[in-house]
């Protein structure tokens, strides 16, 4: 068979047009650059959309102690055949016993005139219901006084149709005057999402109660009184670096006397004052005016929670300022004393000898050996000179006593314009470690800004926190929000901007983590809860494959020999070597709807594996979105390609993110 000369520059130019439409990428690896920071990848975490009460904190019961501005919210008496009555303490003053006005003052006060069971009791509605297993224990208890007579506790756990699917009995002991916590267990024999709990009193005699409690018998690590195991199981799946709490606005609070303080989220749950969440009431088109911070998930549970999954604890403390969206109240300069001392005394709590105050009061909780503390953060979102003068005065003081601690500070609530650019120049002059950037933005924003840091100092001591940033499908507070594909897909084309500047970004989390279906004040969130199922979105998977393959040295990836793909053709990467694996590991996003066949030629090795590991997450439909019912709309996909030599080619699809690990 003879080919004509024709046929033949036919051929060579459809070859050359081929070749000019291959996405080529030259990865140096023998050329690596920064170190990737452990704490590179991170969460964070705030009580919003239940993400506490009702959410981790895995307590079943809504207001067991009765302090709620509404003392029985979420209780409803049952009191049919009127053998009894019910009352709070002496009367419903909101303080019942001047002794423990300051932590948890009101009780109930149950009277039994041989009362029989049924007759006389409470029902709890639980957080939007409660969400039983079959054949789980539950456990229950409450605190208790009883001076005289002979009481029963019954308790029933029912459906949304009234069928009893868990029974229990605690009988108390007479006590005299003395408080004591009483325990039951009992197991369950069925599954019911929005279950209730009802509680009935039998038999003679005055029966004080409080801190009626129901935790499920498989908390995190089976500690009683602990965390919800698939959430937290969802967070030690990505393999944060960092896990910084208790947020978010709510350190802030709405002005200074409702901020959050920690001192008051340690030692007996019973001793930890209650707080009205600024969530209950901070948006209008999302009340919710059950939500309140018992502070049973308290800052020593957050500190073995970051200890538990592997994760640097960064706590964020009030600097003196209140809500700047709120009240803007400041506390003045000179009365900052008890605000640093408590960053010292935390800083102690965490780090201390347990001859020491506060390392006494962790070694009294359960955690001897020290948490290891290495950053703190000095408030949440605040900005202007105001903030500036009071950081100083923490910094001097921390620094001071502890010259090791590396503190977060706040760049305020714009990623550029006047407020920014006097923070971030103010905050570099101070050196501050970490200066903490959020941007809530569409996911235009976050492809256009891919190479953000691309022109940053490198050499300023001053590294910067991506502390909080989620696309937005709508606008920021917009209740139309979606946790979709785009919005995923937009993220992963901007994280590859702050994987390659490594050596500017040490710390980034997405945010808010959590929210619950049926109680959530803001979209969108990296996880979505019921009572009973965790639901990762795809912004989730996104986050999970950067953070599970981080790698420890970025490399240059070069798009067409030229520069980084920081959009050109649609197309984002970034790569990394991973000293532990022996892996290079590549990063790919296509944010067009066009697949591309993508040639990588890997420069500077020996040898390479004949095979490559390829996950992939992707979906033709930008609107796609996860749901609780059908949680694997999107989700990665794993497979082996070959390697040619020095060379990996492969399809890019459209709208996809690549993660392409070669072992070296």
């Amino acid at each position: 068979m003879r080919i004509s000369v024709l046929s033949l520059l036919l051929l060579l130019q459809m070859a050359s047009v081929f070749a000019q439409n291959k996405a080529v990428f030259s990865v140096q690896a023998d050329k690596p650059g920064a170190a990737v920071s452990a704490t590179m990848w991170g969460v964070f975490f705030e009580d919003i959309n239940l993400g506490a009460d009702g959410g981790m904190y895995a307590e079943m019961i809504k207001n067991r102690s009765f302090e709620f501005f509404k003392p029985l919210m979420g209780w409803q008496i049952r009191n049919s055949k009127a053998s009894g009555t019910l009352n709070f303490g002496p009367n419903l003053l909101m303080i019942n016993r001047p002794e423990r006005a300051e932590t948890n003052p009101r009780y109930l006060q149950v009277t039994l005139n041989n009362t029989p069971k049924d007759s006389l009791g409470l029902t709890n509605e639980g957080f939007r219901g409660m969400g039983i297993k079959k054949g789980l224990r539950y456990d229950f208890s409450v605190l208790y006084r009883l001076q005289s007579g002979n009481a029963k506790i019954h308790l029933e756990l029912v459906t949304e149709k009234g069928e009893i699917i868990g029974t229990g009995v605690f009988i108390p002991k007479n006590t005299g005057d003395v408080w004591q916590k009483g325990e039951t267990s009992f197991t369950t024999t069925a599954t019911e999402p929005k279950a209730k709990l009802n509680i009935w009193f039998e038999g003679t005699g005055t029966l004080d109660v409080d801190m009626l409690s129901l935790f499920p018998g498989d908390t995190w690590k089976g500690r009683k009184g602990g965390l919800r195991a698939d959430m937290i199981q969802m967070l030690a799946d990505l393999k944060p670096g960092f896990i910084r709490f208790p947020g978010g606005c709510i350190v802030e609070g709405h002005d200074l006397s409702v901020r959050y303080q920690w001192k008051r989220t340690i030692g007996p749950v019973e001793d930890r004052k209650l707080l009205v969440n600024r969530w209950n009431y901070e948006f209008a088109h999302r009340p919710t005016p059950d939500y309140f911070q018992t502070f049973g998930l308290g800052f020593f549970e957050y500190f073995q929670m970051a200890e538990d999954i592997g994760a640097e604890p960064l706590p964020i403390l009030n600097c003196g300022m209140a809500c700047q969206f709120n009240s803007a109240e400041v506390a003045p300069l000179g009365d900052l004393a008890p605000y640093v001392q408590d960053a010292l005394d935390l800083i102690e709590f965490a780090n201390g000898s347990t001859s020491t105050k506060w390392g006494r009061m962790r070694a009294d909780m359960g955690h001897p050996a020290p948490f290891n503390l290495k950053m703190l953060g000095v408030g949440n979102e605040n900005w202007g000179p105001q903030y500036i003068e009071r950081l100083k005065v923490f910094q001097a003081a921390i620094k001071r006593e502890y010259p090791n601690i590396k503190l977060v500070c706040s760049s305020g609530i714009n990623h550029s314009g006047e407020l920014f650019d006097y923070l971030n120049g103010e905050l570099r002059e101070m050196k501050a470690e970490f200066i903490d950037e959020h941007y809530y933005s569409r996911p235009e924003w976050f492809l256009a800004n891919a190479k953000r840091y691309d022109s940053y100092d490198r050499k300023s001591v001053s590294k910067v926190f991506a502390g909080e940033y989620a696309g937005q499908s709508d606008k920021t507070v917009s209740v139309n929000n979606k946790n979709n594909w785009r919005t995923a897909l937009a993220e992963a084309a901007y994280m590859t901007g702050l994987e390659r500047n490594a050596d500017v970004v040490q710390m980034a989390s997405y945010a808010p983590l959590f929210g619950h279906v049926d109680g959530w004040q803001w979209k969108p969130n990296l996880i979505w809860v019921d009572n009973l199922k965790t639901m990762p979105t795809p912004n989730y998977h996104v986050q999970k494959l950067y953070a599970n393959y981080k790698g420890s040295q970025i490399v240059p990836i070069l798009y067409k020999d030229k520069m980084p793909a920081t959009g050109q053709d649609s197309l984002y990467a970034s790569a990394t070597l991973d000293k532990g694996s022996n892996e290079l590991i590549i990063k790919i996003v296509n944010a067009s709807a066009k697949a591309q066949t993508a040639e990588v030629n890997i420069d500077g090795v020996k040898k390479l594996d004949a095979k490559a590991k390829l996950v992939t997450l992707q979906n033709d439909d930008l609107e796609a979105e996860n749901t609780i019912d059908l949680p694997t709309v999107v989700a990665p996909v794993e497979k082996e390609i070959e390697v040619k030599g020095k060379k990996v080619e492969l399809e890019v699809k459209g709208y996809s993110f690549s993660v392409i690990r070669v072992k070296l």
